[in-house]
């Protein structure tokens, strides 16, 4: 069979067979030692920090794991970790995310073999891609990796915004499962949300609309603040699931205050640096993990900076 063959293989079966994702899902950071290993005794820890407030599943490999960082025997060793130590509680969904097709491929093989639940991937990167081009890529993935594919929405990172049409196509072939979108595009979302027709799990990437995004029936969030307060976004959750959107209102606001930290770094750094520096900033004021060290060449916080952030976790009630 050859390599087209295969990527016009994908059928429903995939998704026919798994339960729709919903609830809170987050995108689990990777704590690291001093010399930039993979922390594996914080990493086991913030599981537990992570199911113990109640999320629905873990999202390894993700923007917020600085996956982007890691190398692919780290890589390995946070699925090897995290997959162990769950033993089957929530499931585990596995970043699978690189520049192109044959480099997702080979992420999913090691994933799969790691024993996770599902993969979540990007439009390929690097290279200019068309729409076509991006349907062969998740068909592809869909039929050989045999685990539910979930699109991850990032245009920001991959320029390349996901439509509508695309993710609604390949829901209905089966390719895809759902999609975390982290585009920033409300009226995009809303579109996905209207046009489903075939299961399909809908998530938003944003940690500040989850109040919105799930009353315009998105199934559920993937947010990076949850790592440092998964127990809010449970309580959100809730609330909009029982429709009491007053409370669900409250706890976001509460949320959005919080989500203050990102900002600590200013124009000092770049986003990635101020964003993932603050969630393991909290992280370790909070007790969970041992060091709050990001990837090289991220620009490290200093000690200024870690204390404003300490004063928005009192004032979130979080110290």
């Amino acid at each position: 069979m050859t390599t087209s063959n295969v990527a016009e293989s994908a059928t429903t079966s995939n998704v026919a067979e798994s339960a729709m994702l919903s609830g809170v899902i987050p995108p689990v950071c990777t704590p690291m030692t001093p010399d930039y290993e993979v922390d594996t005794a914080s990493m086991t820890r913030l599981v537990d920090h992570l199911i113990d407030g109640g999320v629905d599943a873990l999202f390894v490999l993700g923007s917020s794991s600085e996956v982007a960082y890691l190398t692919d025997a780290q890589r390995r060793t946070v699925l090897d970790t995290v997959v162990g130590h769950v033993g089957g509680q929530v499931p585990v969904l596995a970043g699978v995310i690189d520049m192109t097709t044959p480099r997702v491929l080979e992420h999913a093989r090691v994933a799969v073999e790691a024993g996770v639940s599902g993969l979540v991937a990007t439009a390929p990167f690097y290279t200019r891609t068309h729409p076509g081009e991006i349907r062969t890529h998740f068909r592809t993935l869909a039929a050989r990796a045999g685990l539910p594919v979930y699109a991850y929405d990032l245009p920001v990172s991959v320029h390349t915004k996901l439509s509508a049409d695309l993710l609604l196509g390949l829901a209905a072939e089966g390719a895809l499962a759902g999609v975390k979108d982290s585009s920033g595009d409300d009226g995009g979302l809303r579109q996905v949300i209207l046009g489903r027709e075939a299961p399909f799990s809908v998530l938003t990437g944003s940690e500040v609309t989850v109040d919105s995004a799930l009353w315009m029936g998105a199934d559920g969030v993937v947010p990076g603040l949850g790592n440092v307060d998964p127990q809010g976004y449970v309580e959100l959750y809730r609330c909009a699931a029982r429709g009491d959107w007053e409370a669900a209102r409250a706890e976001q606001e509460r949320l959005v205050r919080l989500f203050e930290i990102v900002h600590v770094g200013g124009t000092r750094m770049g986003g990635s640096s101020s964003g993932l520096g603050a969630f393991k900033a909290a992280l370790h004021l909070r007790g969970v993990i041992d060091c709050p060290i990001t990837a090289l060449p991220q620009t490290p916080l200093n000690d200024d900076e870690v204390g404003r952030i300490g004063k928005l976790l009192a004032t979130a009630g979080l110290l």
